[in-house]
Order: structure tokens, then sequence, then C-alpha cells
């Protein structure tokens, strides 16, 4: 609930810092004309209203699980990520879309200081955004909050592109805006290669193998764990879940194996970031069997 709570706090913080940009950039862009400048400020709109998609993923979010969806509705995100994903994809086609047409048909570029201060304020905008989303995403798990906050930093810097448009208009080359569109087409495309990847990997359960080392170090690290077998892990929205094998002595108790699962379940909450649940299951060394010796042959890693 803290880590939706706060997911929504920098959504709209967010929504409210690009949307200003965006509407001071669209003023500029009527007066002046500038297809380098459209292309930002229609690059900082979408942005703006990615919120929306991945808001409603939030809220979605701190809905309690039921029969239907045991897991609750933190996969929501995911979805919340594949529209940030159409969103960036969308805007580099107006982008492309609209830099094509100018170089075919060229216009005259006007108020170059009021494209070039709508500029840095789109970079300015755009880096803080960007910090605050991606900074957040990654203390609470969010894939999609920290693929929406790259976003917001190539937009930035295609702002500062803009610069060079503009730079090239004064001095009389009326294909620099047009060009500076196209190149800021070719930086929208980038990230969203890397969006689109981060997105993909959390779609198909994919983790960090590094959080797979720890858990095995946590779980062999409980007294009484003599080795650990297969150990999974998935993301539900920003939090984890784990399920993990560990091997016991063969002449334990149930009651003993299972407070040994326990404890094996606590280690593993402590050591691996962000996981809030974890299901143990214990195996056991063959019975009459010297339980040290017997890991040579057990398929587990000790």
């Amino acid at each position: 609930m803290e880590s939706s709570r706060e997911g929504m706090r920098t959504l709209w913080i967010s929504l409210l810092v690009l949307g200003a940009t965006a509407a001071v950039q669209a003023v500029i862009v009527a007066l002046s004309g500038s297809v380098a400048l459209l292309g930002d400020t229609l690059h900082n709109a979408v942005d703006a209203l990615t919120a929306i998609p991945l808001g409603i993923a939030f809220v979605l979010g701190r809905r309690a699980a039921n029969r239907r969806y045991p897991y609750g509705y933190g996969r929501a995100e995911d979805l919340a990520g594949i529209a940030v994903v159409a969103t960036i994809a969308a805007s580099a086609a107006l982008t492309a879309y609209a830099a094509v047409d100018r170089l075919l048909a060229p216009r005259e570029v006007t108020h170059l200081w009021a494209v070039s201060a709508a500029a840095l304020a789109g970079f300015a905008g755009n880096e803080w955004v960007a910090r605050y989303r991606i900074r957040t995403g990654r203390r609470i798990g969010s894939a999609a909050l920290v693929a929406d906050g790259l976003h917001a930093r190539t937009d930035g810097f295609t702002s500062l592109a803009v610069l060079l448009g503009a730079g090239g208009a004064a001095l009389g080359w009326h294909v620099a805006d047009p060009v500076v569109g196209l190149l800021i087409t070719a930086a929208i495309l980038v990230v969203l290669k890397d969006a689109a990847r981060e997105v993909y990997r959390r779609l198909m359960d994919s983790v960090d193998p590094a959080l797979i080392d720890s858990a095995h170090l946590a779980l062999r690290g409980v007294a009484g764990v003599l080795g650990t077998g297969q150990v999974r892990m998935r993301w539900i929205g920003h939090t984890l879940r784990a399920e993990a094998d560990i091997v016991v002595d063969a002449r334990l108790t149930v009651v003993q194996a299972h407070r040994l699962a326990v404890a094996a379940e606590h280690a593993l909450m402590h050591a691996v970031p962000r996981l809030t649940a974890a299901t143990v299951h214990t195996d056991h060394t063959p019975a009459g069997v010297d339980p040290h010796a017997a890991l040579a042959h057990h398929h587990v890693r000790p």
C-alpha cells in the first residue's frame, strides 16, 4: 500500500510538471512553426499522459487477492508498461511524420529565441521528472515506472537537440529544424528499445540472477539446512514472490522440519529486497544415511 501511494504521488507530480512544460512549448510551437519543437512537445505531452495507465495500475494493485485472482492485481503494472511502450512508439511515429512533411514542404521558423528557451525548459522539466521517476521506481520495484523515467530522460536530451535546429535556422539552414526532428525520432526509438526490453523481461518473469544467488546464500546460512535445490522468483507488480527447495536431515520430525522451513522463509525475506512472500519446500536426505555423505550424491547446491 505504501509503495502504491508513493508511486501515485510520483506520477501526479510528474504529470503536473510535464503538463506545464508541454503547454508552454505548445504555445511557442504555434508562434514559431518549429517541427523539432513540435516533436519535443508531443513527446512531453505523451510522457505526461502515461501517468494515467500507470496510475490505474497502482490503484488496481491495491485490491486484495480473491479466488479468481489469488495472487492479487499487481500484474496490472505490466499491462501499464505495455501502454507506456505503445505511447513511446506513437510519439516516434508522429515526430517522424512531421519531420518528413517539413522536409518535403520547407517553412521558415520564427521566434528562434523563444524556441531556444522552450527547449531549455523542456530539458530541465524532463530531467527532473526522469530522476524522480527512476529513483522512486527502483525504490518500490516498479519496472513500468523506471521505463517511464527513462522515457522522460530521453525527452530531456531531445529538447536540447531542438537548440541545434534553432541554431541552424538562425544561420539560414532551413532544413535544420526537420533534420533535428528526425534525430529526435531516432532518439525516441532508442529509448523505445530499452523500455520494451524492460517490460518484456518483466512479462516473462525475468529477475536479476544476483537475487537468486542471494537467496541460495541466505538459505544455506540457516542452521539445519544441508543444501538447497531449485529457487524461483517472479515479480507481481513491484513485489517479489519466491519458491525454494531445501534439504534437511531425514531424522527430523515433521514439526522440526516445518520450523526449519519457517526459519528459511524468514531468512529469504530479510536477504532479498522487495520479497514479500516465499514458499519453502523441504526435501530430505536418504533415511539411514549420514546427511553430510548423502549430499555428495544428492543433486543440490551444498
